[in-house]
């Protein structure tokens, strides 16, 4: 059963421009390892970590630094949890959270769906 959705849209341009004006926020917003990559690539994982909040219905107990966004193999975008936020994440009954990402235009998009394996009906 759906439990939360959320989507997010970042205007890369802007997105570049505020870290660049305050750097020390690529250390409160991302993990060491997206730190490294370029900021066109982080817009879209700032998009995915503020889209998984929505989707878990805000942010209490929940830590940017604890999400990281890592590929599969294939490629496909998944969430890596640690700390508060997974406890978060098992508290509201979510057992499985599904990322969408893309960028395109100057603009990078995420749009996450959080489900529940139990019915609350």
């Amino acid at each position: 059963m759906i439990v939360g959705i959320g989507v997010d849209l970042v205007d890369i341009a802007r997105f570049e421009q505020t870290i660049e004006r305050t750097p020390r926020l690529l250390e409160r917003l991302f993990s060491p390892a997206e730190r490294v990559l370029k900021h066109r690539s982080l817009a879209g994982r700032y998009a995915a970590k503020e889209a998984l909040i929505k989707a878990l219905g805000g942010s209490d107990g929940v830590y940017w630094s604890e999400i990281e966004v890592t590929p599969e193999e294939s490629g496909r975008p998944w969430f890596t949890l640690s700390g508060s936020t997974a406890d978060v994440v098992v508290e509201r009954g979510i057992s499985s959270i599904h990322l969408s990402m893309s960028h395109d235009g100057g603009f990078a998009t995420a749009y996450v769906i959080a489900e529940s394996a139990e019915s609350t009906a």
